[in-house]
């Protein structure tokens, strides 16, 4: 069972070693973390399971520790005398890795060896080491941990995991408890690590009065923009956190809210109570409507590409092609075939120039390579079909260019040296500037910005 969850943010100013005198001005802060300490062990927890933004991080998955002892200090921040070691609970973090798989939830475990092989760390961070300071101050001992790096899924992934972390320990008859490591907006001030944006506070004052209203469907629904604008760090922990609470009501003790050096730290803690409507199935209801809305609207092109890989994936078959999509075997263009799956990217492949004899066989054939032949993911599984969103675009001929002539809303491009190319649709979200266009195309060709390369734009026609 949950006994008890966390927020908790974690400036190692916090930590007296650290910040000395400073750490007096988060005062509130630290009286918090205090209570928050005291708080969780009364709940006699077996396993405290920590949830950081600031471990081995990534857009597509999950990660884990999984030495059999954790370890780590506050070295990076000038005290590598502060430091501590706990066992792993390893048998929650295999049974959990299990179930994260069964869902084709992408999670994986980080020993030293692969660590050091992939420059990874396999050692605690801060976004552990300074909440877990606190809990030992209060007593915790030697009590096993978990320590899971949040990864940028979909909020419905990631509230499924926390779920199985629920189902996990009542699996093992375990009593866990969960402490969601993560600071507010990075904003509030312009003396913070970021600039001043006024949805910093939007963002902080938000999330404190959802938490006050148990609202967990208002806390999921924040909106994307708000969060990036406000430059936080905690959100995805508190999803997997409030997933962890799942079916349960539970009761919410905000302990303290400040932002002292231009950062909001909130600390609260969450009793969870006796049983209440799972809310999951819900979310996963809602969210398969909006992919069928978009599906009963979608394009020749796209239904194309969806059925090609639906069809293949379950009978290892090619479909015929529709009469009513005949009209593609009449043109030849390159085409990209991308794939989302709750709006993270899950496969993208393309040709830029035609290879195959009409347009129908070149969206076949990249929908079958985006879907099972992108490197970046591993092949999509049966069960993941019902949760994707197709979209295909057809390249005009690309045409060389200069820099200036680059408009990244527009124009995609191609940047080439001596065999190596790299490729950048337009129109891509987060992609602003020509500089951000180019120097993202460079990388994927493998080209250095000081090379020699030319330049080709081309426009693309984008189905949906």
């Amino acid at each position: 069972m949950i006994t008890y969850a966390a927020l908790s943010p974690h400036p190692p100013i916090i930590i007296p070693e650290v910040g000395g005198d400073r750490a007096k001005e988060a005062i509130s802060t630290i009286q918090a973390m205090q209570a928050m300490a005291v708080e969780l062990l009364a709940s006699s927890p077996d396993t405290v399971v920590f949830l950081t933004p600031h471990g081995n991080v990534f857009s597509d998955c999950i990660t884990c520790l999984i030495e059999p002892q954790l370890s780590g200090d506050l070295s990076s921040f000038g005290r590598p005398d502060v430091r501590t070691s706990h066992p792993n609970d390893l048998a929650l973090v295999q049974e959990l890795m299990m179930r994260a798989e069964d869902r084709s939830i992408n999670m994986i475990g980080i020993n030293q060896d692969m660590a050091e092989r992939h420059k990874l760390n396999a050692q605690i961070d801060h976004g552990i080491l300074v909440p877990l300071y606190y809990l030992e101050k209060a007593g915790m001992g030697d009590k096993p941990v978990v320590a899971i790096s949040v990864g940028y899924l979909d909020n419905i992934e990631l509230y499924a995991l926390g779920r199985m972390i629920h189902e996990v320990a009542d699996s093992l008859n375990k009593r866990v408890a969960v402490v969601a490591s993560g600071d507010m907006s990075h904003r509030l001030k312009n003396e913070g690590p970021y600039d001043f944006h006024p949805d910093g506070s939007t963002f902080d004052l938000t999330v404190k009065e959802l938490f006050t209203q148990n609202d967990v469907e208002g806390l999921l629904d924040i909106p994307e923009k708000l969060r990036k604008n406000a430059g936080e760090c905690g959100y995805c922990s508190i999803v997997i956190m409030l997933g962890t609470m799942d079916g349960y009501d539970f009761q919410t003790k905000i302990l303290s809210y400040e932002g002292p050096f231009g950062v909001g730290y909130l600390t609260a803690g969450f009793h969870p109570g006796k049983q209440s409507p799972s809310i999951l199935e819900k979310l996963e209801a809602r969210q398969a409507g909006l992919v069928e809305a978009r599906r009963a609207d979608e394009s020749p092109q796209v239904r194309w590409a969806r059925m090609t890989l639906e069809n293949y994936i379950k009978s290892g078959k090619n479909p015929d092609l529709p009469r009513e999509m005949e009209s593609l075997l009449q043109d030849r263009a390159g085409a990209f075939v991308s794939i989302k799956k709750h709006g993270q990217l899950r496969g993208c492949i393309g040709t830029f120039l035609p290879v195959y004899k009409n347009l129908a066989e070149e969206i076949k054939n990249n929908a079958l390579a985006a879907g099972l032949e992108d490197p970046r993911f591993p092949p999509v599984k049966a069960e993941e079909l019902s949760t994707l969103v197709y979209s295909v675009d057809i390249l005009a001929e690309p045409e060389p260019c200069k820099r200036e002539e680059l408009d990244p809303k527009r124009y995609g491009v191609i940047v080439s040296n001596s065999g190596k190319r790299g490729l950048l649709l337009p129109d891509l979200e987060g992609v602003d500037t020509v500089e951000q266009q180019l120097q993202i195309a460079l990388q994927k060709g493998g080209i250095l910005p000081r090379e020699q390369y030319s330049i080709q734009r081309f426009e693309v026609k984008r189905y949906s």
